[in-house]
């Protein structure tokens, strides 16, 4: 477990459809030395897509990491790694993808081509895709686009790559028609709160969010999911356990309720919610993180504007203070932020036969 707290927040705005809204945040949590922040969506409620919001935050900051969810039903794999694929190109680096599923009748409604299935059959449908995005973002090597204007060759065909992938949910013929994000695989990431969404986190995320009330329960959750990752033929070491609160920081130090401030987070219908001051929830992040409960934290500010600005120059100020957190951005991208290697192209390593010979 790395010595410092890993550290991210939501931006979520519900309603709020100002592009100007969402960078001022951004730019507050970056001001932080925050990891990333999230951009939560779905097709059931009515608001701007997140992806889209986060390529409008991309070129108004510099070094923070952009997380926007995007559900693998009822859209298509190939948009999906290639809209991925474009954040982080827009951004140079910072773009993750948090994946997650659409279970309802009424999301399902707005497409028209199938009805609403269980989770279980729709997170093996994520895990699919999330493999051959991953597939995809590899079939242009690194290099692959030349631009010789001289020649007029824009790209050696020896390095890309045909991807004729086929699971029980989808199938996908590439190669992508992006090339290959700066950071490889731009940071996938999954929130384990659904059970079957465990199996998809341990075998392909590079972070996983775990909804938690208590140390022990963070603790057996990250344990469970090393174990199934070592299972998967993955390094645990390599995957990101973040445990995402609620945080109600505007009662200040004074008027933390009992589960709440120094006493811990508490249930709640939303999730876990910790209500308190921005110095207690300092020290329990601390106190967590240095009992190897988990690698970092998630936060999600019940008022955004106010929480995260106490959150930013009240809590994170202090572990700053503290040691526990970093004082500036080591790295440009979201992986260096994370501590995460830049995966190696399967293609290459395996020295895979191209699409075509010679270059165009």
């Amino acid at each position: 477990m790395s010595s410092l707290l890993h550290l991210a927040a939501a931006l979520d705005l519900p309603g709020v459809v100002d592009g100007g809204a969402y960078v001022e945040l951004a730019r507050l949590a970056e001001r932080g030395g925050l990891d990333f922040v999230t951009l939560d969506d779905s097709f059931a409620r009515p608001g701007p897509e997140a992806l889209g919001v986060l390529c409008r935050v991309a070129p108004a900051t510099r070094r923070i990491g952009l997380v926007p969810t995007v559900t693998t039903t009822h859209t298509e794999p190939f948009r999906v790694q290639a809209a991925v694929a474009t954040l982080d190109w827009i951004s140079r680096g910072r773009a993750g993808w948090r994946i997650d599923v659409s279970t309802t009748e009424g999301e399902a409604r707005l497409f028209g081509r199938r009805h609403a299935a269980p989770a279980e059959s729709l997170w093996q449908e994520a895990s699919e895709v999330a493999d051959v995005a991953a597939r995809l973002w590899d079939s242009w090597e690194d290099g692959a686009e030349i631009r010789e204007e001289a020649t007029g060759r824009f790209l050696d065909r020896d390095r890309l790559h045909r991807v004729d992938f086929t699971g029980t949910a989808v199938s996908v013929r590439g190669p992508s028609t992006v090339p290959r994000p700066p950071q490889g695989h731009p940071v996938r990431m999954v929130d384990v709160t659904d059970g079957p969404a465990r199996t998809v986190a341990a075998r392909y995320a590079d972070v996983a969010l775990v909804r938690a009330a208590a140390p022990a329960q963070a603790a057996g959750v990250r344990d469970r999911l090393r174990e199934e990752a070592r299972a998967f033929g993955r390094d645990p070491d390599t995957l990101r356990v973040l445990v995402s609160l609620l945080v109600d920081l505007g009662d200040g130090e004074h008027a933390a309720e009992p589960g709440h401030g120094g006493g811990g987070p508490r249930p709640t219908v939303q999730g876990p919610l910790y209500r308190g001051g921005p110095v207690d929830l300092a020290e329990l992040m601390a106190a967590w993180h240095a009992d190897g409960v988990t690698d970092g934290f998630h936060l999600v500010p019940v008022e955004p504007r106010r929480d995260l600005e106490r959150l930013v120059n009240g809590t994170v100020a202090l572990l700053q203070h503290r040691g526990r957190f970093r004082t500036f951005y080591p790295g440009s991208t979201l992986r260096e932020h994370l501590g995460l290697a830049r995966p190696a192209n399967r293609y290459t390593a395996r020295g895979v036969t191209a699409v075509t010979g010679g270059t165009s």
